[in-house]
């Protein structure tokens, strides 16, 4: 059985049709990359699936609950990172996890995330002297510390520079490999060819494509040629051994 099944979700705020008609699901341990342009429907969708907020119509189950009428429980088993994210300057980081590990039965010991997730160096730091990185992190680290079998991250690397960026996926790649499953919200695309299992690319509020980031790129049926000059010698084998090149 999937972990999250969502078919023919719809949602609309007045007017506006946020979510028209999306479906997909979601296996045990995998990541899946929900992609699309602003105002595509990625964050409404998750909410819905989150139990945040109310489709108008459709069906949805998050390891075989249902978010609307099993809230209270899916809230002990799903991680979520909202897209805008924030705690008071003057908190501290040990904190801050302390305080979320209070709203949960068996959270995971707080010391062990500060150091799995690279904060040990800024355990007493306040909220406000975090880095763009660590400040992710440290959100991260607040979506894990239930100890859930779900993540949910809403645009992650969103105003992180380069390297910042990297340390995330390397991140939320170590995390996967502890077994969580995770649904990925970005608007990068390179950030969904990298972490992804698959992708669901939703565009004005309808999934318009499904399947692996290699799987979609040989539909489109055209090649992509790069030019660039190396900063020192460079191995051909090491591009010509990506399945892509």
């Amino acid at each position: 059985m999937p972990v999250i099944e969502v078919s023919g979700l719809h949602k609309e705020y007045g007017t506006k049709v946020a979510v028209e008609d999306v479906s997909f699901t979601v296996e045990a341990g995998e990541i899946i990359g929900i992609l699309g342009p602003n105002g595509a429907g990625k964050t409404t969708t998750v909410e819905c699936v989150t139990g945040l907020r109310t489709p108008d119509r459709g069906q949805l189950r998050v390891l075989g609950r249902d978010p609307r009428r099993d809230h209270d429980e899916l809230g002990e088993l799903v991680g979520v990172q909202l897209q805008d994210s924030q705690l008071p300057d003057k908190i501290r980081v040990s904190e801050a996890l302390d305080l979320y590990a209070s709203f949960y039965r068996h959270p995971v010991p707080a010391d062990e995330l500060i150091t799995r997730l690279g904060l040990a160096d800024r355990r007493d730091a306040f909220f406000g002297k975090l880095s763009g990185g660590q400040k992710q992190r440290l959100s991260v680290a607040l979506a894990l510390i239930g100890n859930p079998k779900v993540a949910v991250l809403d645009e992650l690397s969103t105003g992180l520079d380069p390297n910042a960026r990297r340390e995330v996926w390397e991140l939320i790649s170590a995390i996967r490999s502890t077994g969580v499953t995770i649904l990925l919200v970005t608007h990068f695309m390179e950030e969904a060819e990298r972490l992804r299992d698959r992708v669901a690319v939703i565009n004005r509020g309808r999934v318009v494509a499904n399947g692996t980031p290699s799987g979609l790129a040989s539909l489109a049926g055209s090649e992509q040629h790069i030019r660039f000059r190396p900063s020192v010698p460079l191995n051909e084998d090491m591009l010509t051994a990506l399945p892509e090149v």
